[in-house]
Formats: C-alpha cells, sequence, structure tokens
C-alpha cells in the first residue's frame, strides 16, 4: 500500500512536470525525464506524451 501511494506520488509530480518549458519540445523532454526517473522506459513515453499534450492544448506549436 505505501508503495503504491509513493508511486503515485512521484507519477504524478511527473505529469506536473511535464508542464515546464516554454516551447513543445522542451516540455516533452522534461515529462520524459521526470517519467523516466519515476518509472523507466515506459514512465519516459508517458511523461513524454503529457509534455506534448500540455503544449497541444495551450495552443503551442
Amino acid at each position: 500500500m505505501t508503495r503504491t501511494l509513493i508511486a503515485l506520488t512521484f507519477a504524478a509530480s511527473a505529469l506536473a512536470l511535464g508542464a515546464c518549458g516554454s516551447t513543445m519540445e522542451q516540455r516533452a523532454a522534461t515529462g520524459a525525464v521526470a517519467g523516466a526517473v519515476v518509472a523507466g522506459p515506459v514512465g519516459a513515453a508517458v511523461g513524454g506524451a503529457a509534455g506534448a499534450a500540455v503544449s497541444r492544448t495551450q495552443g503551442e506549436d
């Protein structure tokens, strides 16, 4: 149970960090690095996608 809560906390942090940066590439890279730290290669893919999605929703190219 404790490990699950810790993992969820880190996952939420990774998604939040996906919004850091001023361009789509920076946001995707930040999200990918944070995701890789939390969950390895799968986390990198999810974090990168989250960073790219944030840029798309904010209307930046």
